[in-house]
């Protein structure tokens, strides 16, 4: 796959979460954790964030091992960190101090100089009403789409 065809997504966070702001974070990652993500094997469902002592942290986070690496290999689940400025380390850690606000990572992907970049965004929880109107606006968009294709 090349580097742009890189796009893992966070799929349960939307209907999960309202999502407020967004922010792009690199990543601390070792040699065979990012071979793994190359290959398309990883996973965030089930992972978020922390901030802890002026730094951001992904937990729960899943990187398959790499199939061709040797003793050297990465723990699958381990926290990673995340490379962001003083300045947005700040405003998340305000804005995710409030009660009912978490961190929740959203899309991970390869940027154009090859680094792995993790996409976050600050996510109030949604109550099942909530869950139950985005499924009903869904809904409803498929069906216009499907009149108007006809």
């Amino acid at each position: 796959m090349k580097a742009n065809q890189i796009n893992i997504k966070n799929k349960k966070a939307n209907f999960n979460y309202e999502i407020g702001d967004t922010y792009t974070a690199g990543m601390v990652l070792t040699g065979t954790e990012i071979k793994s993500i190359r290959d398309g094997k990883a996973s965030l469902t089930d992972s978020y964030c922390v901030v802890d002592r002026g730094e951001v942290w992904v937990k729960g986070m899943h990187i398959s091992e790499y199939t061709y690496g040797s003793y050297n290999n990465h723990q699958t689940r381990r926290d990673r960190k995340l490379l962001l400025s003083k300045k947005e380390i700040g405003k998340i850690s305000k804005d995710s101090s409030d009660p009912g606000f978490t961190i929740v990572p959203l899309r991970m992907f390869i940027s154009e100089k090859g680094f792995a970049k993790l996409v976050i965004g600050i996510g109030r929880g949604k109550k099942q009403y909530d869950k139950r109107q985005s499924i009903k606006e869904r809904e409803d968009k498929r069906n216009i789409d499907r009149f108007f294709k006809q």
